[in-house]
């Protein structure tokens, strides 16, 4: 019987589509350990991994006769897993687009409304018991309404968070992307990104993790960002050059930063989390129920499809 593997726990609605297959359901949070992934190429036909997982070459390469002909990635990014070495194999990777970009581009705004209004601050300073009450001059955060967005990567999630931004805060709209796209709202295209950091209020990070893009926002980008700036990532942690975005927040050059991902997640530096103009949630970006069925459903119908003999819907 064919042999299904899914690397951690999802909802049964999900699970429960994969009928007629030996499927092993892996109880584990954590990704799976190195022993486990080249277990899993030699054991299984079709594999649904997700973040963490790290298919490397190395791992491809200790597997030379691989079972497995399909990793269905649960995700829209899949930088841990090495397609080029996954084809050489002959192992077909897939992944799950679409069904993450609008809650991705809510927790965007979530993470700019946040950063730039201290919520994140204003929360804890309530908790702690000792908020004397309101005054005039308290806690006074940057409005976001009326101001300049600038997004880092114009793709199905960058267009996503610009809508929203231009109709719900009415917003103008820049963005670095290697091509200039055909928008239905007005947008400025930047080629250099320094230049556009330079010229907006909130620099916005939603570009595939790669090596292209990796510390593609580094010093010398924040350097160019203006003093009342804030920074929002939800793309890959590594995109930003944290040590440098550390700096700058520590030194106060920025307004401040919002991040849903980390460059050596899920570790968080303790510089990191002591600081007070920087908001920090846990990988949220698809937390919410529905999506996560939609993105398990899209991985299943992947695999569906591959063991049926067509081509996958979502071939990378």
């Amino acid at each position: 019987m064919t042999k299904v593997l899914i690397t951690r726990p999802l909802p049964e609605a999900v699970t429960s589509q994969l009928g007629g297959v030996d499927l092993t359901v892996r109880s584990e949070t954590l990704p799976l350990t190195a022993t486990e992934l080249r277990a899993a190429l030699s054991e299984h036909d079709a594999v649904l991994p997700t973040l963490g997982d790290a298919f490397s070459a190395e791992v491809f390469a200790d597997v030379p006769a691989p079972r497995c002909r399909i990793l269905a990635n649960f995700g829209v990014g899949y930088n841990h897993i090495d397609a080029a070495a996954a084809k050489a194999a002959g192992i077909t990777v897939t992944n799950t687009p679409g069904a993450v970009t609008d809650a991705t581009a809510d927790i965007a705004m979530t993470l700019m409304l946040m950063s730039a209004r201290r919520a994140g601050e204003g929360e804890r300073f309530v908790r702690s018991g000792t908020w004397p009450g309101w005054h005039p001059t308290q806690m006074l955060g940057l409005h976001l309404t009326g101001k300049t967005v600038g997004i880092v990567g114009m793709g199905r999630i960058g267009q996503a968070i610009a809508r929203r931004c231009h109709y719900g805060f009415g917003m103008d709209v820049a963005y670095f992307s290697r091509s200039e796209k055909t928008l239905a709202y007005p947008a400025q295209q930047y080629s250099d990104l320094k230049q556009m950091a330079g010229q907006v209020d909130i620099l916005v990070a939603a570009v595939p993790g790669s090596a292209q893009t990796y510390h593609l926002i580094d010093g010398p980008v924040l350097d160019a960002m203006r003093p009342h700036g804030h920074l929002i990532n939800i793309s890959r942690g590594d995109v930003v050059e944290e040590a440098a975005l550390i700096a700058a927040l520590q030194d106060r050059r920025i307004g401040g930063a919002g991040l849903d991902v980390y460059e050596f997640e899920p570790k968080v530096p303790a510089a990191l989390r002591a600081l007070d103009n920087v908001v920090l949630l846990p990988h949220l970006g698809t937390s919410a129920l529905e999506v996560r069925i939609e993105m398990g459903l899209m991985a299943v119908d992947n695999i569906q499809a591959f063991l049926a003999g067509k081509t996958p819907p979502n071939v990378v």
